[in-house]
């Protein structure tokens, strides 16, 4: 059986704030106020927009009777989550040179959504290292798509 921590991995403390503060039919404002807190800081967190602090969540934790650290331990699974997200979909950007994206803003650019664009300049432009490596990121069978759809046009 999975701990409460392993459940909730990953949510943002705003939310479960939001849920305690529902079930005690508690408004944000009313409560943000009985912690010494703004209301529109409460409601930033709630709304995932604010990170957690310590202070705050000690002052939270307490006046809902939650285990001491525990927003805070979702808050860090939280960045966690966030930082994986942002670092996982991104190829060896050391591999990639950054005079082939010569008309972009290479550290800006969306490896996902601009999947076929990134392809078709790799393939047009690239060293074979650089090749490989957009074979290895998108996978060879993406890659063979993108380059019929280049031929088709």
């Amino acid at each position: 059986m999975k701990t409460k921590i392993e459940l909730l991995k990953g949510i943002h403390p705003g939310k479960i704030i939001e849920r305690e503060l529902l079930k005690t039919n508690t408004s944000k404002r009313q409560f943000a106020l009985s912690i010494g807190e703004y209301p529109q800081t409460l409601g930033a967190i709630i709304n995932g927009k604010r990170n957690m602090n310590v202070d705050l969540s000690l002052k939270i934790e307490k006046q809902l009777k939650l285990d001491e650290g525990f927003l805070m331990t979702l808050q860090v699974f939280y960045d966690i989550k966030e930082s994986k997200k942002d670092n996982e979909y991104k190829p060896n950007l050391s591999i990639l040179r950054k005079g082939t994206f010569w008309d972009t803003t290479f550290d800006k650019i969306d490896w996902k959504q601009m999947k076929i664009g990134v392809i078709k300049r790799v393939l047009s432009r690239g060293s074979e290292q650089e090749i490989n490596e957009i074979n290895r990121f998108y996978g060879k069978e993406e890659v063979n798509k993108t380059r019929l759809i280049k031929h088709q046009i």
